[in-house]
């Protein structure tokens, strides 16, 4: 059985599941879904067309599915989605797509710490961490278990490779590369994020897969010629690195001098 506070306002239109804990002053809107177990903390705002999985928690003053922050932005049915297990700290503010049956997205088991911002059209994906103060401008893509320290700021339509780590308040203007730390303004490559693989179990051999390709991307020659060097490594990291690296579209962050 749910438990909501007399004071929450719950639009009659808002579908709210099996036991969700519902704080004092909360504001649900109309065609919001709110999964099972989800805790929603005072003075929240869940906007229409949000939906969210099982088992997430909102602190206090989050506001999920606002409108985007876009001067292009014309009134349109438009969506925030969000998995499971998520926790959204104080103030954290998520946005809704700014096109038509488009929507942002976030998965499971992320960690939004407060003051952070997810601009309209964002994808996130799993366990990923976002410290305190961290921007996301539009159409940013983060894969899964990538790590953004305090105050990082984004540029709209980067992408941010699974395992990377990016240093505080570092000021990212092209797409960070896999398994790498990322740190400084703007961004350049600082080493493999060496902790982290290994916290991840990744292995003795994957790591020095990592490390050869690192060592030829960032080597002398042609970037054609490097990737077909790096595509020989007999590695599945190493090959999601060098796909990474063919669909970037804004260029990557280099390596520092």
């Amino acid at each position: 059985m749910s438990d909501i506070h007399p004071t929450a306002i719950i639009s009659s239109e808002a579908s709210i599941g099996k036991d969700v804990s519902i704080a004092p002053y909360v504001i649900v809107e109309g065609n919001v879904s709110i999964g099972n177990g989800c805790r929603i903390g005072s003075h929240s705002v869940v906007k229409e067309f949000t939906r969210l999985g099982n088992n997430n928690t909102v602190h206090e003053h989050v506001v999920l599915g606002g409108t985007p922050q876009d001067f292009k932005f014309s009134q349109c049915e438009s969506f925030l989605e969000i998995g499971e297990g998520n926790v959204f700290r104080e103030a954290v503010t998520v946005h809704r797509s700014n096109t038509a049956g488009k929507k942002t997205v976030i998965g499971n088991n992320n960690y939004l710490m407060a003051n952070s911002h997810v601009a309209h059209d964002c994808i996130l994906g799993d366990n990923i961490i976002m410290a305190n103060g961290v921007l996301l401008g539009g159409h940013v893509t983060i894969e899964d278990r990538a790590f953004l320290s305090g105050a990082v700021t984004v540029h709209q339509f980067c992408r941010i490779g699974t395992m990377a780590m990016l240093g505080a308040s570092a000021r990212i203007n092209q797409d960070c590369l896999p398994y790498m730390i990322i740190d400084g303004a703007p961004g350049r490559v600082r080493g493999l994020n060496l902790i982290g693989l290994k916290r991840a179990g990744f292995s003795r051999d994957e790591i020095s897969s990592l490390k050869q390709a690192m060592k030829t991307l960032f080597g002398s020659g042609e970037l054609d010629e490097k990737l077909v060097e790096i595509k020989k490594v007999p590695s599945e990291q190493v090959r999601h690195l060098a796909g990474f690296i063919e669909t970037s579209e804004r260029g990557f962050a280099h390596k520092s001098r």
